[in-house]
């Protein structure tokens, strides 16, 4: 993978060459870090010189993109969002738009898209490992679905970016090297806030974790841990924010909290505005990200940026992540995660080296390198590069 910047000459030379016609094919960015994602790489993408970005998303998911980037050309669909209906859509409809408008590369942010395209990359993204863990037969379904699907897009890709060496490595399938060598990873970036060390003047007082309600996300031991902790402070409180997406996980999440009667301490929050989740990352004690399989983790990044105190799962992607920037527990281990996370609490000392050490960290992930390089990687996959390359020479 190409990582400079695009030289002069480059731009140049691109000037004279055909305009790198991008497809997006969006329809499953519907929630957590698939939008996150594209809308903060799309304005980035469209205003690199001679591109044109083409968003193909249902007109359902059009207000989770809004506002869009003018230069984006959006195409909303417009269908019955069932399973049989999306897969048409993706495998006939969206590439025979796609080659009418005369498409240069089809990029689908997902584990799978078009197979029978060529110029197709995919984004490596969910873990297909969360089918060791699924508690039920739609569970399991579902995850041996998105195994499959992968395993043929990640054959029938042109090119295929992981979101992390973890991902690579799991998502490969220990295929031959001619085909894993065509998967380069490119870590998604974060906003950095501005702070300064006053933020350190007061240290909060919630335990709080972000995402989405999943089997995966771990919040059972989480819970079971967090009784423990109140054992010694009765006043903490933890807060969960996401969106409950598995309602059979969370059902279970809610009788665990009757049955530990700590109903008044742990409080979901749901889905809140971005200001809103930004005085919550300022305000807690101590970011907690539990999960058991994860790819990357957006949310642990953003808890980085805000130089939080971090106690995290050492499984996964989360150490290619955080590194030395926080603590690590056995996420199965209810004890060892209520005393990681008091570590934290017992240590205010601790708790401020670590936030700033992750503040630095986080500070090497940057939007702007992710589409950098995710540009350098669609323009290979068009064929376009290899034509600028003969030019130069």
């Amino acid at each position: 993978m190409d990582n400079t910047p695009i030289s002069n000459i480059e731009h140049t030379l691109l000037e004279k060459e055909p305009v790198l016609r991008v497809v997006i094919n969006g329809i499953h960015a519907k929630s957590g870090g698939g939008v996150t994602y594209l809308k903060n790489i799309l304005p980035i993408l469209a205003n690199i010189p001679n591109i044109e970005m083409h968003l193909f998303i249902h007109e359902n998911q059009f207000e989770l993109f809004y506002p869009v980037d003018e230069k984006v050309n959006v195409i909303l669909l417009s269908f019955k969002s069932t399973f049989w209906n999306t897969l048409i859509w993706e495998q006939i409809a969206i590439p025979i738009k796609a080659w009418a408008m005369g498409y240069s590369v089809l990029f689908s942010p997902a584990n799978y898209g078009p197979i029978m395209v060529s110029n197709h990359v995919i984004l490596l993204r969910n873990a297909i490992s969360v089918l060791k863990i699924a508690t039920n037969y739609k569970q399991t379904f579902y995850w041996v679905a998105l195994s499959l699907a992968t395993l043929i897009s990640f054959i029938s890709s042109k090119k295929v970016i992981a979101v992390s060496h973890y991902a690579k490595k799991l998502m490969t399938f220990k295929l031959p090297k001619r085909f894993c060598k065509k998967c380069g990873v490119v870590y998604h970036g974060v906003k950095s806030p501005q702070l300064s060390d006053k933020q350190y003047d007061s240290l909060g007082v919630d335990i709080l974790a972000v995402s989405d309600i999943y089997v995966q996300k771990n919040y059972y031991n989480l819970i079971r841990s967090f009784k423990i902790l109140l054992k010694k402070r009765p006043k903490l409180r933890l807060i969960i924010i996401g969106d409950t997406i598995d309602y059979g996980y969370q059902k279970k999440l809610n009788n665990l909290i009757d049955e530990l009667k700590i109903k008044k301490k742990v409080i979901f929050k749901g889905k809140v505005e971005n200001e809103e989740l930004i005085k919550y990352y300022k305000n807690c004690r101590v970011f907690v990200f539990p999960s058991l399989v994860e790819t990357f983790g957006n949310t642990l990044l953003e808890a980085m940026s805000f130089g939080k105190a971090i106690a995290c799962s050492e499984t996964a992607a989360m150490p290619e992540v955080l590194r030395d920037c926080g603590v690590y527990f056995n996420p199965e281990d209810e004890f060892d995660i209520a005393n990681k996370i008091e570590l934290l609490l017992a240590n205010d000392k601790l708790s401020i080296k670590l936030g700033r050490k992750a503040m630095q960290r986080a500070d090497s992930f940057s939007w702007d390198n992710t589409a950098k390089d995710t540009y350098h990687i669609l323009l290979e996959a068009s064929n376009q590069k290899q034509n600028i390359i003969k030019n130069i020479r």
